[in-house]
């Protein structure tokens, strides 16, 4: 068995280097309140983009969670493709939380649409269709739909995707991410039920967030 290891998104290299910098240059010129300041903002960075290993669960007919976080909301929501009504599980991400997005099931990247808008808190309802957020459609082996939406929060300013339409992805493979604070939404098709509760905290990639209904059933 592999030990889990931390590493650092691509995406926070950028800003972790920066602040770092100035902050040398800062203590350099014996400034030693800003060298503090961005000292600081070096460990937030650090903190913010770290990438861990997760463990990703291998048994058939489960999802796993796209996202760190709490679940805000377990609820019957139009799917924003389809506008058909379906059960939607809401995952926000504050600031202390990873913000690398995993895809909950292996399968095919059907669609995604891009759709700028507001930056209202990310744990309100609204947030799902009036802020800024990316939408991704993935079709699984057995035909399944799955809809996930990456939500743009009060702080955040920038969604990451790094998938292309038709790519394949893994159970628990890393699809993309949001900066600074955040939500993501998963829609479930209807042969799968939500194995979570309101306030729970799960993890992305690791955490089962919905099984599929015995057939027997």
């Amino acid at each position: 068995m592999s030990k889990a290891s931390f590493g650092v998104t691509p995406e926070g290299v950028p800003c972790i280097g920066y602040c770092a910098l100035a902050s040398i240059v800062f203590s350099a010129l014996g400034w030693a309140f800003p060298a503090l300041i961005f000292l600081l903002l070096t460990l937030f960075c650090c903190n913010f983009f770290r990438d861990p290993e997760r463990v990703i669960p291998q048994k058939t007919d489960l999802a796993v969670s796209p996202a760190d976080g709490k679940i805000v909301k377990i609820a019957t929501m139009p799917d924003p493709f389809t506008k058909a009504p379906r059960q939607c599980i809401c995952i926000f991400m504050n600031v202390f939380d990873v913000h690398v997005n995993r895809s909950p099931v292996a399968g095919r990247v059907t669609d995604i649409a891009y759709h700028p808008g507001k930056y209202i808190n990310a744990s309100f309802d609204k947030a799902s269709y009036d802020n800024e957020r990316c939408l991704y459609a993935v079709e699984d082996a057995a035909g399944e739909r799955w809809t996930l939406v990456q939500i743009a929060g009060l702080i955040a300013r920038r969604i990451v995707c790094r998938v292309e339409r038709d790519d394949i992805l893994a159970r628990g493979e890393r699809f993309g991410m949001i900066k600074f604070g955040s939500r993501v939404d998963l829609y479930l098709p209807e042969s799968y039920v939500p194995t979570v509760a309101l306030g729970q905290k799960v993890l992305a990639g690791q955490s089962v967030l919905a099984a599929k209904i015995p057939e027997s059933e």
